[in-house]
C-alpha cells in the first residue's frame, strides 16, 4: 500500500472493539437492565391473571347430491374463501349480539359499562352558575340505557374473543380470555351453538327466497333473449354481411407491413433530424465550432484530419518555444498547419452537407409512408366497426341463451330440493372451565424485558460509538488515512501555554513527557533516510495543540543533539510567548526580509536555540515561498542536528503547504475526539496532493483513562 492514498475503513466492528465497548459502557447496560426487570415486575404483579376457554368447531362443506342454495348463488363450500367466510360470521356483531342477550352479560363485571361521567361541570357548580334552573333540569342520565349497555358488552365481548383456525383442517377454534373461568367455557360454547342454529335458519330462508325471486327473473330472460336475437339478425341483413374474416386479414397484414416501415423511417428520420439540429444551429462559416459537433466529429476522416491539426499545433508551440517566427523550421511548421487547417474545414463542409441531405431524404421518405399508413387504417377501421357490432350483438345471444338456460335447470332443481336442509357445522370438543390463566407469563416477561433492555444497552452502546465522527484512537487513524501513528500524548489538563510547551522539562518523569519520549524515538526510527533534520509540525485546524507538542518534542530533541525551534507561524506567533521572548525581538520574518541577521534572531533556553515569527508581515506568505527561505534552511542544516518548524494549521492558510515542500519528516497532529475525520482526511489530501509525504501523525489530547477501551495502550509509548 502506497503512503499517498488515503483509505476510508469500511469494515464492520470486530470482536475486540465490540468487547471494548461493552466494557465500557458496562453499568450503563447493567442499570438499565436492573431497571427494566424490577419495572416489569411490578407490571405482571399488579395485572389481573386471564383465563382462556376453548370450543372446536368443524365446518364442513354440504355433501347433498342435488343442487344447494350455496351453489345457487355461486358459494363454493369447497373454497378457501367459503371457511374464511363462516370465520369472520363467528366474530360477526350479529352473533355477538345474540350470545350477550342469552347469557345476559350487560350484569357481568367484565360487560357492564361504568356510569357517565358528567361532561364539563358538576350538577352543583352548574346551579351556583345557573341558580334560576331548577335542580330537575340539571340531573343528567348517569346510567347508560340499555342499547349503550349492549352495544358496550358486544364491544367487550369482540375483543375477549378469537376464532383460530386450525391449518390445513376444517377445524376452528373459539378462544375467549376472561378474567372470570366459568364464565369464558359458557360463552365459547354459546357461540359455537348460536353460530350453528343461525346457519340453519339463514340457509332455509335462503333457499326459499331464491326459488321466488328465480322464478320470477326467468320471465325476464326469456324476453331478452328474442329481443337480442331480433336485433342480429335485423343487422345482418341491413348491413349485408357475409364473411368479414378474409377482409380484415389481409388488411391487418398489409398495416402491419406499413406500420413497421413507418417505425423504421421515423428511427431514420430522428437521427438525421438530431444531426442536422447540431449543425444547423452553427454558422456554415464557423468551421472550426462545427468540427467539434458530435455529429461530424463521429466521421472517421475528420477525426484523422483532426488528429493532423493537433499534431501540428503542437509542433508549433514546440519550435515556438526555440526559434523565431521567421525561422525556416517554424515556417515550415506553420505552413504544416495551414494545410492541415483546410483540410479539416473542407472535410468539415462535406460531412455538413451529407447530414442535410441525409435529413431531407429521411424526412420525404416518413411523409409518404405516414400517408400510406392512414388511408390503410381508415379503411380497417370502417370493416372493424361492423365486425365489432356484429360480434357484440352475438355475444349478446349468447349470454342471454346461456342465463336462461342456467336459471330453468336450477329453478327445477332447487325446488325439489326445498326441505334438505342440514347444518354444516358441529361442535367437535365443547369447551371446559380453564384452571390456569393463559397470561400473564410473568417469569417470561420479566427475562424478555430483562434481554431487552441489555440488547437496547448495548445497541445504544456500539450507535454512539458507531457515529463518532472524531478519532479517538491510533488504529482508527491508520485504517483511515493509512499512515502511522507515531505518537498518542495524553490529556493535559488547562493550563497556561507557557507550562503546556515547557511541560517536558517541568514534569521530566511524567506521562506527557514520557509520550513525548516516545514520539522522538519512533519519529528517528521511522524513516530508513539519514536526512532528519528539518522536522514540519502541523494541524489540521488551531486548538490541536501543535505548538505545545512541537515545543516539547524540539526539548526531547535538544537532550540528544543542537536544536533549533523555529514558530513559522508568521499569522499568529505563540513559541515566543511561550519562551518570554522579548516584545519586537527579530524572527523568522525579520531574516527573511533581511531587517535582521541571524544571531540576531537566535535566542537560547532548556537547552535549545529558539526562532521566533518575528515583526508581523502584511504578506506572510510570500516571504515563506520566497527562494530566501530555502537558503536560510541550507544555511541552518550546517549548524543544528535538527530543526523543528511550527507551521499554520493547513485548513486555515495554505502557508503550511508551501513549507512543507522543503521537509525532510512531515507530522501531522489529530486532538483526539474533537477535530472531525472530515477536516483530517481533506488536510492529509491535500498534502498528498501537493506531492508532499506525510512521515506521521500525533495524537494528541487522548483521555488515559478510556486507554483500554480505545486499545490505547497497544500505541502508548
Amino acid at each position: 500500500m502506497k503512503n499517498n492514498e488515503i483509505l476510508v475503513n469500511t469494515n464492520p466492528l470486530d470482536g475486540k472493539h465490540v468487547v471494548q465497548v461493552f466494557r465500557n459502557q458496562k453499568w450503563s447496560i447493567i442499570v438499565l437492565a436492573l431497571a427494566a426487570a424490577m419495572l416489569s415486575t411490578l407490571i405482571v404483579l399488579s395485572v389481573q391473571p386471564t383465563f382462556r376457554a376453548t370450543t372446536t368447531l368443524l365446518i364442513e362443506p354440504t355433501q347433498n347430491n342435488i343442487v344447494s342454495a350455496e351453489e345457487l348463488f355461486g358459494l363454493d363450500t369447497s373454497r378457501g374463501e367459503y371457511l374464511s367466510t363462516q370465520f369472520a360470521l363467528l366474530e360477526s356483531r350479529e352473533l355477538l349480539k345474540t350470545v350477550v342477550k342469552e347469557l345476559r352479560l350487560t350484569t357481568h363485571s367484565e360487560f357492564k359499562q361504568s356510569k357517565k361521567e358528567d361532561s364539563s361541570f358538576s350538577n352543583s357548580k352548574l346551579s351556583e352558575m345557573l341558580p334560576f334552573l331548577k335542580p330537575n333540569d340539571l340531573e343528567g342520565s348517569s346510567e347508560p340505557n340499555q342499547q349503550e349497555q349492549i352495544d358496550y358488552a358486544i364491544e367487550q365481548l369482540s375483543e375477549k374473543t378469537r376464532i383460530a383456525p386450525v391449518a390445513k383442517t376444517q377445524l376452528v377454534k373459539i378462544h375467549v380470555d376472561m378474567n372470570d373461568p366459568q364464565m369464558a367455557a359458557k360463552i365459547s360454547n354459546s357461540i359455537a351453538n348460536n353460530y350453528i342454529s343461525g346457519q340453519l335458519d339463514a340457509r332455509l330462508g335462503m333457499k326459499e327466497t331464491a326459488t321466488l325471486w328465480m322464478s320470477e327473473r326467468l320471465i325476464d330472460l326469456k324476453n331478452k333473449l328474442q329481443v337480442s336475437e331480433r336485433r342480429l339478425q335485423d343487422f345482418r341483413e341491413r348491413e349485408n354481411l357475409v364473411d368479414l374474416e378474409g377482409v380484415t386479414t389481409l388488411s391487418a397484414d398489409s398495416l402491419s407491413s406499413l406500420s413497421s416501415r413507418l417505425t423504421d423511417a421515423r428511427k431514420e428520420l430522428a437521427s438525421a433530424q438530431s444531426q442536422f439540429q447540431q449543425v444547423n444551429k452553427i454558422s456554415k462559416n464557423d468551421l472550426d465550432r462545427l468540427s467539434s459537433v458530435p455529429a461530424v466529429l463521429s466521421n472517421n476522416v475528420v477525426q484523422q484530419f483532426k488528429a493532423d491539426q493537433a499534431k501540428a499545433i503542437s509542433k508549433v508551440q514546440e519550435l515556438s518555444r526555440r526559434y523565431g517566427p521567421k525561422h525556416p523550421k517554424m515556417i515550415s511548421a506553420q505552413s504544416e498547419l495551414n494545410s492541415a487547417n483546410d483540410s479539416l474545414r473542407r472535410q468539415v463542409s462535406q460531412v455538413v452537407s451529407s447530414i442535410e441531405k441525409n435529413f431531407m431524404l429521411a424526412k420525404a421518405n416518413e411523409e409518404s409512408l405516414r400517408s400510406a399508413y392512414e388511408e390503410n387504417r381508415g379503411e380497417i377501421q370502417t370493416i372493424a366497426k361492423k365486425e365489432f357490432a356484429l360480434r357484440e350483438l352475438q355475444l349478446e345471444v349468447d349470454t342471454n341463451r346461456s342465463l336462461y338456460n342456467t336459471f330453468l335447470g336450477r329453478l327445477k332443481e332447487t325446488s325439489a330440493t326445498t326441505d334438505m336442509e342440514t347444518a354444516n357445522a358441529r361442535i367437535v370438543d365443547p369447551a371446559s372451565i380453564p384452571n390456569k390463566p393463559i397470561k400473564p407469563k410473568k417469569s417470561l416477561i420479566v427475562m424478555l424485558s430483562t434481554l431487552l433492555a441489555l440488547m437496547a444497552g448495548a445497541g445504544i452502546a456500539l450507535l454512539t460509538d458507531a457515529l463518532g465522527n472524531t478519532f479517538t484512537n491510533a488504529k482508527q487513524i491508520e485504517d483511515a488515512l493509512n499512515l502511522p501513528v507515531l505518537g498518542t500524548v495524553p490529556y493535559m489538563k488547562r493550563q497556561k501555554r507557557k507550562e503546556l510547551a515547557l511541560s517536558f522539562v517541568k514534569t521530566p518523569k511524567g506521562a506527557f513527557a514520557e509520550s513525548i519520549r516516545g514520539l522522538r524515538t519512533n519519529t528517528l526510527l521511522s524513516s530508513t533516510s539519514d536526512r532528519q533534520q528539518l522536522i514540519f509540525i502541523t494541524s489540521s485546524v488551531p486548538e490541536e495543540g501543535k505548538s505545545v507538542i512541537a515545543s516539547n518534542f524540539a526539548l526531547a530533541l535538544g537532550q540528544l543533539k543542537n536544536t533549533l525551534l523555529i514558530d513559522a507561524d508568521l499569522r499568529q506567533p505563540v513559541v515566543g510567548k511561550s519562551y518570554d521572548l522579548a516584545l519586537g525581538s527579530p524572527g523568522l520574518a525579520n531574516l527573511l526580509s533581511d531587517t535582521a541577521e541571524l544571531d540576531e534572531c537566535l535566542t537560547e533556553r532548556n537547552g535549545i536555540h529558539i526562532m521566533g515569527a518575528g515583526a508581523t508581515p502584511p504578506n506572510p506568505l510570500d516571504l515563506l515561498s520566497s527562494s530566501r527561505f530555502e537558503e536560510l534552511m541550507t544555511q541552518l542544516r550546517s549548524r543544528f542536528d535538527y530543526i523543528v518548524i511550527d507551521t499554520p494549521p493547513v485548513q486555515a492558510v495554505s502557508d503550511a503547504l508551501v513549507l512543507a515542500k522543503n521537509a525532510d519528516v512531515l507530522l501531522q497532529v489529530v486532538r483526539s475526539d474533537s477535530t472531525s475525520k472530515t477536516i483530517v482526511e481533506s488536510s492529509v489530501g491535500q498534502m498528498l496532493q501537493s506531492k508532499l509525504r506525510v512521515s506521521g501523525v500525533v495524537l494528541s489530547q487522548v483521555d488515559t483513562r478510556k486507554m483500554s477501551y480505545y486499545g490505547y495502550e497497544k500505541y502508548h509509548s
